[in-house]
């Protein structure tokens, strides 16, 4: 007996130690991952804060962009998200409804949905020359704001798809049930008891793909965005400069690289703000709508 006992004891010190050690390196992970994002923003804002200010944020670009402001990358940037998140959403919110709620499960739709999670893969360069050649070439609307939000919007359908699925199929099946039983249609039971409770998941996904629209480079640099221009756009057709794109002609292609590092930098630290701003509001209305949850 004393054996066994000894036995069963040395077993559930081996099971504690390796639950202790699997904790242990997660909360190691945890904190490489904190410290790595922290040591980040730090080296941001300590190179970029000295440059911020109301001019640099309202002014033109002057002296071949070694000095002035950002004001017209600002909006450009501006219109390319919400154009992004004005394609990408409803398309993918419409697609996983479709996917979720009408098709019949079968290989048809299982090959469709691994199709879409290879293009959440796929590298954005990739959507940049797709852009290129079917809305800049094709449908010639050339390099403009429409080419860049309709780049984007495809760019981040398949994360909307996707995060809009998991939310529709997060619904009980009984509300469905329940609806129907009550002979309500199919299409007033998605829109009015499916898709309210599934809101707050759908904007998780929306969230993301404001992050993605607003940061990415290759794909507006072949559709949308301009070296320079010294008027703001006076329509979709016009192109535009763009936070993302301005911060890579400043680092690789300026006339005096290491003249404008510091609005490198400074331009750097506006576009982390400005995506965690739009997020921050996408993050509120999420929670609104979590709180105002029928279940």
């Amino acid at each position: 007996m004393n054996s066994i006992s000894k036995a069963q004891n040395n077993s559930m010190q081996w099971r504690y130690f390796k639950q202790k050690l699997f904790f242990s390196t997660v909360r190691l992970s945890a904190l490489i991952i904190v410290l790595t994002l922290g040591g980040i923003i730090f080296h941001i804002v300590f190179n970029g804060i000295g440059v911020i200010s109301w001019d640099f944020i309202t002014q033109y670009p002057t002296d071949s962009m070694t000095k002035g402001g950002i004001m017209p990358a600002i909006i450009g940037t501006l219109y390319l998200t919400v154009g992004a998140i004005s394609v990408g959403l409803p398309l993918g919110i419409v697609s996983a409804i479709y996917l979720t709620e009408y098709a019949k499960q079968g290989k048809i739709i299982r090959i469709i949905k691994v199709g879409i999670n290879c293009l959440a893969g796929v590298p954005s360069v990739v959507f940049g020359l797709f852009g290129l050649g079917f809305f800049v070439v094709f449908l010639k609307f050339g390099s403009s704001i429409l080419a860049g939000s309709l780049t984007l919007g495809f760019l981040i359908l398949p994360t909307i798809i996707g995060a809009s699925e998991e939310a529709l199929k997060s619904v009980p099946q009984t509300f469905r049930e329940a609806s129907l039983a009550l002979g309500v249609s199919k299409w007033q039971t998605i829109f009015r008891i499916v898709l309210p409770n599934a809101l707050p998941g759908i904007m998780t996904g929306s969230i993301l793909g404001i992050g993605r629209a607003a940061g990415e480079t290759a794909p507006i640099m072949f559709t949308a965005a301009a070296f320079f221009t010294s008027r703001l756009p006076g329509s979709i057709f016009d192109e535009v400069m763009a936070l993302p794109y301005h911060i890579y002609v400043l680092a690789t292609a300026g006339t005096n690289i290491e003249q404008t590092r510091p609005i490198q930098f400074g331009t750097v630290l506006v576009l982390v703000a400005l995506v965690l701003g739009v997020d921050l509001i996408a993050i509120i209305i999420r929670s609104y709508m979590r709180k105002q949850k029928r279940w």
